[in-house]
């Protein structure tokens, strides 16, 4: 059975009577890399906040370990590591500086500094002004200043946010390794499917402020599976032959076109031998793959965002 580090019931926001987030209800296990996808101005950093306690909810609950985040803020939050939006540092101070003004606030050990450089890759970079740091490594040192109180569930908002590739790809790897390395639970955010796919193994899209996908990574995968087209003399006629043959086949979108479910090779090798057996013209066969991308857009409408 799944332990639920975050359950949400309902969850609402309202401001000036429209609703930023509407009857959000997640559901993160321990050990996921939980993508929390959608469009700029969806609703996703309004949830954050509401995860980390910074705005009171309009409606619904926030469970995280199992308890309630209005009766134990305190107990859970520090448990809790997040970054949201751009890490704030003082450019003329270290990374081990700017860290140490973190662990004296969060009374963390010492030797956390030291560890948490380690995993985000900066201990080489520990003692130059973080004003010389790339992007890449700000963020890094952030998603450090994050981990320094040894959380079992970090929360990013949209940490590739600006990125070159090299950054992307080395904060996308980062990344992978918290729960396989560190048993951490990330619920990550963001509005680049192509990122999210990557990473996460559960995927949950927010569409104005509402949750309209939840699911594995692997589902959302099956729902874009491709189709077969035949291009053939007589649409109409073939269309009726292949259901003759028990084959399940539909007009497809170009003229003198057919569609079938790319999933049974075997239907569509069928499905073109009865045609030609039975005297159509069989003028082209081509596989239409929907991309994710393409799922992605239908399922967030026009405020879509790859």
């Amino acid at each position: 059975m799944k332990e639920w580090i975050i359950e949400t019931r309902g969850l609402s926001k309202r401001y000036k009577g429209r609703y930023a987030v509407s009857n959000l209800n997640l559901k993160i296990a321990k050990g996921e890399i939980y993508g929390f996808l959608g469009p700029n101005g969806a609703g996703k950093t309004t949830t954050i906040r509401m995860l980390l306690g910074l705005i009171k909810p309009s409606g619904g609950s926030i469970q995280m370990f199992g308890r309630s985040l209005v009766k134990e803020r305190l107990p859970i939050l520090r448990k809790v590591g997040s970054l949201v939006e751009y890490p704030s540092n003082y450019g003329h101070l270290t990374a081990v500086q700017n860290l140490e003004a973190i662990r004296r606030i969060i009374d963390a050990p010492r030797s956390r500094i030291d560890e948490t450089l380690a995993i985000v890759g900066l201990t080489k970079e520990a003692k130059r002004p973080v004003k010389g740091y790339s992007l890449g490594m700000k963020q890094r040192l952030g998603i450090a200043s994050a981990l320094l109180g040894n959380p079992e569930l970090l929360i990013l908002d949209e940490p590739t946010n600006g990125l070159d590739p090299s950054g992307i790809l080395e904060i996308r790897e980062l990344i992978k390794d918290m729960p396989r390395q560190y048993g951490i639970t990330v619920l990550i955010s963001s509005h680049l499917l192509s990122e999210v796919e990557q990473m996460a193994s559960v995927v949950g899209i927010i569409r104005r402020g509402e949750l309209v996908f939840q699911d594995t990574i692997e589902s959302l995968q099956e729902q874009s599976r491709s189709a077969v087209t035949i291009r053939v003399s007589e649409a109409q006629d073939a269309l009726r032959l292949l259901h003759g043959h028990g084959i399940p086949a539909a007009f497809g979108m170009q003229e003198s076109s057919l569609a079938l479910e790319a999933g049974d090779d075997r239907s569509v090798a069928e499905a073109v031998r009865e045609l030609i057996l039975s005297g159509h013209s069989v003028y082209r066969v081509e596989e239409n793959r929907k991309s994710l991308e393409e799922l992605f857009l239908e399922i967030v409408g026009e405020d879509g965002s790859l």
